[in-house]
């Protein structure tokens, strides 16, 4: 494969959990995948495991107003930009009356205010090139109400409704923008909030009719899928990777 052919991605939060799984996925598919993240520790022990296809970039995508130097770079060193996953997110578990304005200020940021700048500036390349795909992660909590995470509740179902609204205005220059809204997946994050809560887990499972978590791979795969040719004629889609959570009983 020529390097004009092979197809460069960035994902952000991608040295742990969903967005790790997602860009080994990437680098099994014979993409370059540059990895986004804050943790200096982590995004070395990816660079290790993952090989020369990954390439780590320690930035804090808080920082709003750096972003399109970032992005500027990115492309200068790479040449392009072909697919963005926007993984990198937080959350708060808090009671809805004890959130603070700096605690929901802070989830918003992170989990939005990056999301909107990084996806805004990696699409000015992606509009030059005439194609690209931009791929969203939501939640169940942009499905129903899930109580005590009002702050990422309400940054997913942003993401969401982003999603479609962006898929529209940049589908004329060969963007596609897709959402994927994982159920609740075995990863660490998630291990530490339910394995400390056994009746949230066990609601969880209840009322999750494949009656399992799922695995970090499952969205990986959904994340290749709208990443790939496969999914050429589809756009502002969100898809649930849960095992049937948002649908069950």
């Amino acid at each position: 494969m020529s390097e004009q052919q092979q197809k460069v991605a960035i994902v952000t939060g991608g040295a742990s959990g969903l967005g790790l799984a997602t860009s080994q996925r990437f680098i099994e598919a014979g993409i370059k995948t540059i990895i986004i993240g804050r943790n200096e520790e982590k995004l070395t022990q990816a660079k290790a495991s993952l090989g020369e296809l990954a390439i780590c970039i320690s930035f804090d995508l808080g920082q709003l107003e750096q972003i399109p130097s970032l992005v500027q770079d990115i492309v200068k060193e790479h040449g392009k930009i072909d697919i963005l996953v926007n993984n990198a997110g937080i959350n708060l578990k808090k009671d809805f009356w004890d959130v603070s304005d700096a605690d929901f200020h802070h989830i918003i940021h992170t989990n939005l205010f990056s999301v909107f700048s990084l996806s805004r500036e990696v699409a000015k390349i992606m509009k030059s090139q005439g194609s690209g795909s931009i791929i969203m992660i939501s939640s169940m909590a942009a499905k129903y109400g899930i109580p005590k995470v009002i702050a990422y509740t309400a940054s997913k179902s942003a993401i969401e409704g982003m999603t479609k609204a962006m898929a529209v205005e940049l589908s004329p220059f060969g963007i596609r923008v897709n959402c994927i809204a994982p159920g609740f997946i075995a990863t660490d994050m998630s291990a530490k909030a339910l394995n400390n809560d056994p009746e949230r887990k066990n609601k969880v499972l209840s009322r999750t009719p494949m009656g399992k978590l799922g695995e970090a791979k499952d969205v990986a795969e959904a994340a290749l899928y709208f990443a790939s040719e496969s999914s050429n004629y589809v756009t502002g889609t969100s898809l649930a990777v849960d095992g049937g959570n948002s649908i069950g009983f």
